[in-house]
């Protein structure tokens, strides 16, 4: 089981979660009453929906992981599961997310679409340079 497929599993149980196709029309969503919270495109990289103003909240934190890809203006981050901690990191997150959708609704209908094609996620290894 991939890292992409525990961590759908375990959002899957959620009640405040549905599973349906994701709006880019890339893999899977979990969507909450009012929008769509979570799109796993493969089996390390999932989008999450955090809102803009919960970006701003956590900017500073999000921008030290190296799990985490924040895309100027967008209000969904990219998140690249290489490990265990990863996961639990995105599960911590799509919390942050639910709260955030139901505190501070989306400006929009629409989020503006999630990061598919607009981030390259390079392995940590490399990233590292070697």
């Amino acid at each position: 089981m991939t890292l992409a497929q525990r961590a759908l599993e375990k959002l899957q149980a959620w009640p405040d979660l549905t599973p349906g196709p994701a709006s880019c029309g890339i893999g899977k969503a979990l969507r909450s009453h009012r929008d769509e919270i979570v799109h796993f495109h493969s089996d390390r990289d999932v989008d999450l929906h955090l809102t803009h103003r919960a970006i701003q909240r956590f900017h500073y934190d999000l921008g030290g992981s190296s799990a985490i890809h924040l895309v100027p203006g967008s209000r969904w981050v990219t998140v690249h599961l290489d490990c265990d901690a990863d996961v639990d990191l995105l599960l911590s997150l799509v919390s942050i997310a639910l709260k955030a959708h139901q505190t501070w609704p989306s400006a929009t209908a629409s989020p503006g679409g999630c990061n598919f094609h607009r981030v390259t996620v390079l392995p940590r290894d490399a990233a590292a340079g070697g």
